[in-house]
């Protein structure tokens, strides 16, 4: 398989060099130059308990011939040890938790599958590969999780001070080694404009092999497919399923929108943001219009121009009207989370962290002109991690899971900086000098 920019359709990249590489030179995003097709008969094979074996199975249309079926099945295993569970709140509503994994998130999926396939495609390199990230919380930690200790990779965590919990602070701050935290005096935006920036910076190329960790790496979204697949065959005989996704920079989103394309029988998606709105505004033909992002009580989705929109044009052809077809989506103010927070723990005594709120409301909403479909809503975080929310909405004592409780003894150490790309380009040059 080879990989082309959006913004430049006639120009391919070896798999190799769309990993490591993370963001082509005229600053698009890289794309699959095909969209390979599953029949309906191995779609329908596959077992959603075996989550390693349809990951096999996905992904190796999109990284062979470039890695051997051993090494890709080994990547697998290794990656995807933990289950997709799916939680029925009523007929017509299930949750996905996607918080298995070791930093109870959703981008464990996609850190830990990155991470073994840079390893594996760094090998034979003598010089480090750096990793800059942007993180609005969880993407840190599943990063910093899956890289640690990992030989010949160096990560840069860029993240907001003051835009992440505690716990997800404390998470990808407190690794040490070849991790290395960077507190931005700004929002999530900043620091993703940051290393958008540090890319396309010509000194720093000079110095050191950038790459990025965010969904703007094609290699996070594409095991990011694999939940919708494992998610979908756990309900094989239901029909009309729609998935519900929490919606921030909305790699989650087109993860999902390339399992379609791929043969999944979707119904429909549904895009939840939180008062960050800019993609369900122009869903709405008011245009795309980024702007600052706003903060929430859903922090992980405070994003205000997100990366992935420009893949999402890519893949429905700048349309509109084709987008409109597939995509709903609602924006969801923190008053509306946290009223949802409340009824569905007294209804279904469940709790959901602020996300997946965000994402039940967004459903509700969408099952009012379509109340035959089934929908499957992404929880993308255990709701320890935003503990003081959850604790303040619920008036409940959340007791802590084991990977979490063992943070509040460790120590924070993080670089701060202003939200200037020159403080962080003059950082990045130091410690190599």
């Amino acid at each position: 398989m080879r990989y082309y920019s959006t913004k430049n359709k006639n120009k391919f990249f070896s798999l190799r060099e769309a990993v490591l590489k993370g963001l082509p030179d005229d600053n698009g995003l890289f794309m699959p130059e095909s969209i390979p097709q599953l029949s309906p008969n191995e779609i329908s094979s596959f077992n959603g308990d075996d989550i390693p074996e349809i990951a096999f199975n996905i992904s190796k249309n999109y990284l062979n011939p470039d890695l051997s079926d051993d090494e890709l099945a080994k990547i697998c295993r290794d990656a995807f040890n933990f289950p997709v569970p799916l939680k029925k709140l009523d007929e017509f509503t299930f949750v996905a938790e996607l918080f298995q994994g070791p930093t109870l998130a959703f981008k464990d999926f996609g850190a830990r599958f990155m991470a073994r396939l840079m390893s594996l495609l760094n090998q034979n390199e003598n010089k480090k590969l750096t990793i800059l990230v942007a993180t609005s919380g969880d993407t840190g930690g599943a990063v910093a999780d899956g890289f640690f200790d990992v030989e010949g990779i160096e990560v840069f965590i860029l993240y907001p001070s003051g835009g992440v919990s505690d716990l997800q602070e404390k998470q990808l701050t407190t690794y040490g080694k070849n991790i290395h935290a960077i507190e931005v005096k700004g929002t999530f935006d900043d620091c993703q404009r940051m290393v958008k920036s540090a890319f396309l910076d010509t000194e720093l190329s000079s110095v050191y092999r950038l790459t990025s960790a965010n969904s703007i790496n094609i290699s996070r979204l594409i095991p990011q497919m694999v939940y919708y697949f494992a998610s979908f065959a756990q309900l094989k005989s239901v029909s009309n399923k729609v998935f519900v996704v929490p919606s921030g920079n909305f790699g989650n989103l087109t993860a999902g929108i390339f399992a379609k394309k791929m043969g999944l029988n979707i119904s429909h998606f549904v895009a939840a943001t939180n008062v960050n709105d800019s993609v369900p505004l122009y869903l709405s033909g008011k245009g795309f219009h980024p702007r600052t992002s706003i903060a929430t009580i859903s922090n992980a989705m405070d994003v205000g121009n997100p990366s992935n929109f420009g893949r999402m044009l890519d893949l429905y052809h700048d349309s509109l009207e084709e987008i409109q077809k597939d995509i709903s989506s609602y924006s969801i103010s923190d008053s509306l989370t946290e009223s949802t927070m409340k009824k569905i723990f007294e209804l279904n005594d469940y709790v959901t962290d602020p996300h997946g709120a965000v994402g039940i409301t967004g459903w509700k909403e969408y099952q009012k002109d379509h109340p035959n479909t089934v929908g499957i809503i992404l929880e993308t975080a255990h709701p320890a991690k935003f503990i003081d929310v959850v604790e303040r909405v619920l008036s409940i004592k959340l007791d802590l899971p084991e990977a979490l409780e063992k943070l509040k003894s460790k120590k924070k150490v993080s670089k701060f900086i202003s939200s200037n790309f020159s403080e962080l380009k003059e950082y990045l040059l130091d410690i190599k000098n």
